[in-house]
Order: structure tokens, then sequence, then C-alpha cells
């Protein structure tokens, strides 16, 4: 089938809007559900607490040992002591919106391995806005949802067209240099970002989490990253993490000017990229009863910079360094904790390409810090 044929089958499926991915009815009610009232907050949990899956799933992720902090969460009241309401709600707006649009795995293309790489890109983004100056610095809950949602063209893509959906995702892992939205040019003629953007307006998500969709592959497309910092925050994230859980290449350099766009100092890159490169390896060991994807496909590893997406190490395999990004940072010697089999600690392993400052914050305090239990 030429580009032609492929890109007016697109556009003619959607331009149907009864035949995009509807939002699921428990994630409309969510985004709806004000939180300032303890009825709001009640109304929430009853909510999950109504879907058994979405229930199950928000459970197990408050139960890894990066968010339990060594106790056990059996009810949805501790999750939201633990998460706070308005994470809460945001984790369970981006479960129930990924796995109701989930179909199997094909041969090229993995919705889990796309779920590991929005979870872990949210984590990723909160983490570089904490070195933000707080005034401008984005809501933590609108960072978690933009990187859920931010690729959900992809998504959108396998549910419509699955044909298409297999092709280009043969033809990234063929062609792993080049960036997505040339080869998604050249193979249909629009872009996942242009499908996801739809996506969001149709299913009325917030503006400027519309504008991720849209934008998250060019930030510097009308200055919209200067007015909308989740854009560039996403950018980043997949700079830091090229690869990560699918086949997605990004050009893994960092400008000074991308960093002070954020008004971050370019000196911190390094530190930055550190510490999203250790979070990254903590996503990567989450337990199978958070995925939204039944665990019998394969889960896409994590790639080393520039490099295709390779499949995930087995059980007791090691799990791959991610390799910093950041042009204006030295290279990164590769930390020990890169050895670890998925499940595993980081307790025993001591990390010596860490910096001995008091900038030094291991992995586990930086996922206590984003969810709110330490400082």
């Amino acid at each position: 089938m030429s580009k032609e044929e492929i890109e007016a089958r697109l556009k003619s499926a959607l331009g149907r809007l009864h035949s995009l991915p509807a939002m699921p009815a428990i994630a409309q009610k969510l985004l709806a559900l004000p939180l300032d009232t303890p009825e709001g907050e009640l109304e929430m949990l009853n909510l999950i607490e109504q879907d058994p899956q979405l229930f199950a799933r928000v459970i197990g992720l408050a139960n890894t040992p990066a968010m339990s902090v060594g106790r056990k969460i059996s009810s949805l009241r501790d999750a939201s002591l633990l998460l706070g309401q308005k994470r809460l709600k945001s984790v369970a707006i981006g479960l129930a919106t990924l796995s109701s649009m989930a179909k199997p795995a094909s041969r090229h293309f993995d919705p889990q391995g796309l779920w590991s790489h929005s979870m872990t890109m949210a984590v990723a983004m909160s983490e570089i806005a904490r070195e933000m100056p707080l005034r401008l610095r984005p809501d933590d809950n609108r960072i978690f949802l933009a990187g859920f949602l931010h690729d959900i063209g992809l998504m959108a893509l396998h549910h419509i067209d699955p044909a298409v959906s297999e092709e280009l995702h043969r033809q990234l892992r063929l062609q792993p240099k080049r960036p997505i939205p040339e080869i998604e040019m050249e193979l249909m003629g629009m872009t996942h970002c242009e499908i996801g953007a739809l996506l969001a307006r149709h299913w009325n998500l917030p503006e400027d989490i519309v504008e991720v969709a849209a934008h998250h592959h060019a930030p510097e497309a009308g200055g919209v990253g200067i007015r909308n910092p989740l854009i560039r925050l996403m950018n980043i994230a997949e700079k830091l993490l090229p690869d990560f859980g699918i086949a997605e290449h990004s050009d893994a350099s960092i400008s000074d000017d991308e960093w002070r766009e954020l008004c971050i100092e370019p000196r911190r890159a390094e530190f930055i990229s550190m510490q999203v490169n250790e979070l990254a390896i903590q996503m990567v060991q989450l337990p199978e009863t958070v995925r939204p994807v039944s665990s019998t496909v394969e889960v896409r590893g994590i790639a080393e910079t520039n490099s295709s997406v390779k499949t995930a190490p087995a059980p007791n395999a090691p799990v791959e360094k991610i390799a910093p990004a950041a042009k204006s940072a030295p290279s990164v010697k590769p930390s020990p904790a890169a050895n670890l089999a998925p499940g595993a600690t980081q307790s025993s392993a001591k990390d010596e390409s860490m910096p001995h400052s008091a900038d030094k914050v291991s992995p586990l305090k930086s996922l206590l810090r984003w969810l709110g239990l330490t400082h």
C-alpha cells in the first residue's frame, strides 16, 4: 500500500469521531471530579473501587518497594494518604486510559512497553522540574498526566489501524537512527503527535496536555515550548532516556539554551541525567501487577543512547544501564546499579559514579520526594 493510500485511509478513519477510541467513562468522571471537598475525595475512591482491575493496579503501584515505604497498602484510603489525592487521581486516569486502549502485542509493537515508557517519562519530567524555580514549575500532577498521555497517538494508531501501526514500528526498528516524525511522514503522511492531539481534543483534555501530545518532538515550533514548559520537560526527558520502552529515537543532544528555557543551569545537566537514569532503573523493576497489559507479552528493554530497542532481560538477567544523554554534561561512568536483576534492591550496590557532594540523592529518596513523602 502506498503512502498516499495509507494517509487517505487514516484521514478517513480520523475524520469519523466514532472510530476514535473512547475515553473510559471512569477516566472522564475522574477528570471532571473536583477534589476540594471531602465529598469529592470520597467519590474518587468509590469510582476507583468500582473498577476491580484499576483498583488492583493502583494498590499494586502503591505497594512497590520504592513507594510503600515498607508498609503494606491494602486500601484506597491508605493509597490516597501515600500518594496524595491529586496524584492518585492522575495515576488512576493514566492507568484507566492506557488500559482501555491496550490491544494484544504484535510482533513489533508492545503496548506494555509504551506503558513503561509513559510512566517513566512522567517520573523523569517530575525529577527535571525540581531543578526549575518554584514560581515557574508546572504542577506535579499536571506533569504526571502529560507524561502518561503524551504518546496516546501511538496507542490510537494501534487501535485504528493495527497493520499500519505494525509497519511503523517495524520501520522504527529497521531505522533506529532516524527520528520518528521523519519515518511517520514518509510512511503515512502524518505523525503520532497529530493523531494524539486530535484524540486529546476529542476527549476534551486540558489544552496544555493537548499541546504536549502535539509538540513533544518539536517544542521549538511557534515558541510553544516556552509558553508551555510541559512540552520542553517532555522533550528533555525523552532525550535523557532515548528509546526507553519503545523504539522512538530522539536526538540525544541537549543544548544549554534548552536547559535555560526551563531556567535550569546547564551545569546541573550531569547530575539531572544521573538521577533520571537511576529512577528509570527503579521504574523498570515495577511488578507485573501494576502493568495495564498482560504479562504474557515481552516488555521492551532499556536501550543504550542512539541504539534500537532491545528485548527486556529475562527475570534473572542484569538490567542494562541507560546512557546519560545531556550534551552539555560530560560522560558519566556506568553505575553498578545497572547490573541489578529486575526486582532486586540497590541497597548493596555502591554507585561510584554519583557525585560525592551535598547533591547526592539516592534513587529511592528521589521517588519518595516525587511522591511528596520527603524533602
